[in-house]
């Protein structure tokens, strides 16, 4: 059994002054460089038991990434999600989905190809892309779900 998502952290390098810093998988705000004290990029995994938790209750916008490790334009699109929320630290959070350990999530969202990615604000679905994207269109569409535009 995996730790609660309350207790599990991950370690990221802060992109202004290169120091580590612990950050919570869940948290009321969003992280900032204990360091610097610059807003850092959020970015965690979830699953069936703690995604309501992770994703859902985040003080911030949420993009979903519901992949497979199987998935090769899963691990293509990855490193431009990362960007994309390194560079919208404070104001998005990413949160990681592999999609056949969740399967009640790939159910509940009716996920038929991967990547699958999702915006989501209070629990809230705003926006929804199948398939994996070049940077520029996913970030286009990220800032069109962002700004309340019809990105479905």
């Amino acid at each position: 059994m995996s730790a609660p998502a309350t207790a599990r952290t991950s370690v990221v390098t802060c992109p202004h002054c290169s120091k580590k810093n612990r950050v919570p998988t869940v948290a009321d705000s969003v992280p900032k460089c204990g360091n610097c004290h610059e807003r850092l990029p959020w970015i965690a995994d979830a699953g069936d038991d703690d995604f309501a938790e992770v994703a859902e209750r985040a003080p911030v916008p949420v993009l979903v990434d519901l992949w497979a490790t199987w998935c090769g334009p899963c691990r293509m699109v990855s490193p431009a999600l990362e960007r994309l929320a390194t560079e919208r630290a404070g104001e998005l959070k990413l949160v990681k989905v592999d999609v056949d350990r969740a399967p009640r999530l790939s159910q509940r969202f009716e996920v038929r190809a991967v990547p699958t990615l999702m915006v989501l604000r209070d629990g809230e679905v705003l926006a929804r892309q199948p398939g994996a994207a070049p940077e520029p269109a996913l970030r286009s569409w990220l800032d069109g779900a962002l700004s309340g535009g019809s990105a479905r």
